[in-house]
């Protein structure tokens, strides 16, 4: 084959990693990669041999193939066939986004996945992204970053972005036999070489100790998976502690607020002594009503204002501005006892005689307020 000859159009499956996520409050994964990067990379063909391919990056950075990883759908491995909309409902798994660029020295872009059983899979480790394409593939020998090649990846148009796991890259039909849409005889994926899977670059590597080391890309892969479990791990019980002491907070104050509730109700009133309260109350009315007017308003007053309207009966320039209550029981006292003597009392409907009388209406006021109370 001459050098510079077209052939067909190739389906390709190269490979990347996703290396951190984020995830919605749906539940679905967030990822923004690198698909692809300049370099030779060698590819396995259906007939177990391998051959170098150039990607050159004024193929893989020309619009048309960044465009074209815009809203392509994300497949859970590769499919038998290209994904289109006949298909999609079958091998869709999410979708990337409308933001593919130029970064990092390879095209990014990024995707959500919405599928539920996938999502686990990347949770559990399945984190190899594998790009399925097709190419215009020129035959062309020549040296990229002092690897050797055989031919070069033109006019890139991306199908899918496929997670697969490590080392499966390709899909079954395109390794076992045809299908309706990849052929077996143009179909060939990204395989590693002497260690080489970057175009020429080095192996991941993981730090222990501070010192770094070289390691397979599927252990690189599991202990990413293993490291953002365990940060999930650590939010998780930071969020729980969180949650734990405002719980135990609000205990605290509850217990508070009950133990000040029972000590409001021993200190407060008890039955017998309200109602003693009320006793002396219809005790003091009564006896009042026997030297103060008939529209007296005792709703108004306390038992003091009272006991002063009372005393002021018979001493008419009493003031009781500065006087403490135990004077002014004690002068009320003896206001009545004086007024009693002189035969003083009210007259008309209030008019109160007799310590009989007396004590028979306190009675009946007494029953009317509990037959008012029952009532209610």
């Amino acid at each position: 084959m001459k050098g510079g000859d077209t052939l067909s159009k190739k389906q390709r499956f190269d490979r990347a990693f996703i290396k951190d996520y984020n995830e919605t409050d749906e539940g679905y994964l967030t990822v923004r990669a690198i698909v692809t990067k300049p370099g030779v990379y060698p590819y396995g063909r259906e007939d177990g041999s391998i051959q170098h391919e150039l990607k050159h990056p004024e193929d893989i950075f020309s619009d048309r193939t960044v465009q074209s990883c815009n809203a392509k759908p994300v497949t859970d491995d590769h499919p038998n066939e290209p994904v289109n909309m006949k298909n999609i409902k079958a091998y869709g798994k999410g979708m990337s986004h409308t933001d593919a660029s130029v970064q990092g020295g390879g095209v990014m872009v990024g995707f959500t996945i919405t599928d539920e059983e996938l999502i686990n899979k990347i949770f559990d480790g399945k984190r190899e992204i594998s790009l399925g394409f097709m190419t215009d593939l020129v035959a062309e020998d020549g040296t990229y970053n002092s690897k050797n090649y055989q031919f070069r990846q033109t006019n890139v148009e991306v199908n899918h972005i496929a997670i697969v796991d490590q080392g499966r890259v390709g899909p079954e039909a395109a390794i076992k036999g045809d299908s309706s849409g990849w052929r077996k005889d143009s179909a060939a994926w990204q395989v590693d070489d002497n260690n080489s899977n970057n175009g020429g670059g080095n192996m991941p590597t993981i730090k222990i100790d501070n010192k770094d080391y070289e390691v397979d890309s599927a252990v690189k892969s599991r202990i990413d998976a293993l490291e953002s479990k365990e940060q999930q791990l650590d939010s998780v019980t930071k969020e729980r502690d969180t949650l734990q002491g405002t719980v135990d907070a609000n205990k605290t104050k509850m217990d508070g607020l009950e133990k000040e509730l029972e000590n409001a109700k021993k200190s407060g009133p008890s039955q017998e002594d309200m109602q003693k309260a009320v006793d002396a109350r219809l005790s003091l009315i009564d006896s009042a009503r026997n030297y103060l007017e008939e529209d007296f308003d005792y709703t108004t007053k306390s038992d003091k204002d009272i006991k002063v309207a009372v005393i002021q009966k018979a001493d008419g320039n009493f003031k009781a501005d500065d006087k403490s209550d135990e004077y002014v029981n004690a002068r009320f006292d003896g206001t009545v006892s004086v007024l009693q003597s002189n035969g003083f009392q009210s007259t008309g409907p209030n008019q109160m005689k007799g310590t009989n009388d007396s004590a028979g209406n306190l009675d009946k006021q007494r029953q009317d307020r509990l037959n008012l109370r029952d009532s209610k």
